[in-house]
């Protein structure tokens, strides 16, 4: 019979002292039984030289502290696309039919926006999820191979990378 145990994962400071690990520090990490499962304590240094040797571990090791990676910065923030998308309706543009088309596509995945059925195919009608404000917006019908040169334009216009495509 095989067990699922659920381990929490690398702390960032030590159990005991609640003294913050420092990168390149060396710390222990301690499972022991408990209930059905396991638990983690991550110590520093000193603690482990502190701790009650009677009480012994399941497992431990040691190892060197390394700080989580900060998170990859968005490739495009939501609200710059959402306030974007919203100033090209504002003062509507044929020349801005397609970018309005992926910013509204975009905004869908983050699920800011939800597409809501049209009469009219060739309106695209969008509801934002949070404020219920309605975006009515020209189907531009673009082709598979229209997708990636508009994307590019759209980062361009937003000052950042073109957004991933996922087709």
């Amino acid at each position: 019979m095989q067990s699922d145990w659920e381990i929490k994962g690398r702390g960032h400071a030590c159990t005991r002292t609640n003294k913050p690990f420092e990168e390149g520090e060396f710390f222990y990490t301690l499972l022991y039984r408990d209930g059905d499962g396991f638990r983690r304590e991550d110590l520093s240094e000193a603690a482990w030289t502190e701790r009650n040797d009677n009480i012994q571990p399941f497992s431990f090791w040691r190892s060197k502290y390394e700080p989580p990676a900060p998170p990859p910065p968005e490739a495009l923030k939501k609200d710059d696309a959402e306030s974007q998308l919203r100033a090209m309706l504002a003062d509507p543009r044929p020349d801005q039919v397609n970018a309005c088309y992926i910013l509204a596509l975009m905004l869908e995945r983050k699920r800011i926006l939800r597409p809501v059925e049209s009469q009219d195919d060739s309106l695209l009608v969008y509801e934002h999820i949070k404020s219920g404000d309605v975006f009515t917006l020209p189907n531009p019908n673009l082709s598979m191979e229209q997708i990636p040169e508009v994307q590019r334009e759209v980062g361009e216009l937003l000052g950042g990378p073109a957004p991933a495509s996922e087709a």
